[in-house]
């Protein structure tokens, strides 16, 4: 089961990793770093590191199945809405929902922390690509 899920993670990561190189450029016209600076270090990363966690899995002997599995649906779903939310609520207001979805899951019994978070690393995870690297993020039907 594992070995599955990290092979389909690994062949999304090289997808992910062959569309940072065929269609993003490393430098800018202005010949700075372009929009694939980030994504071209991010895909191979995955890459590697996910075939790294395959082939140990194929080494390590077999476990039953994890008691979380309930979970790692749940975040997988979670991910797929924050997703499909981009377009529709505008980067800031989806991970604002992603993490409070997420926090109210994992994180019961500490709803003051949980608003906090939810708050705080989304408006600082805006903060930086919007001001600070001057990188688009999706709007939304109700742009900030």
């Amino acid at each position: 089961m594992r070995a599955g899920f990290l092979l389909a993670l690994l062949a999304l990561a090289a997808g992910y990793t062959w569309l940072a190189f065929a269609d993003l450029s490393w430098l800018s016209s202005a010949r700075r770093l372009g929009p694939g600076f980030f994504p071209r270090i991010i895909g191979v990363s995955l890459t590697l590191l996910c075939a790294y966690s395959f082939f140990v899995e194929l080494r390590v002997p077999k476990e039953p199945l994890s008691e979380f599995w309930k979970t790692t649906l749940l975040v997988a779903a979670l991910s797929a809405a924050f997703i499909a939310l981009l377009d529709v609520l505008g980067g800031l207001l989806a991970m604002i929902a992603f993490m409070a979805a997420a926090l109210a899951f994992l994180n019961r019994g500490r709803p003051v922390q949980n608003a906090i978070l939810a708050l705080a690393l989304p408006v600082c995870l805006y903060l930086i690509f919007k001001v600070w690297l001057n990188a688009g993020l999706p709007r939304g039907l109700l742009p900030l």
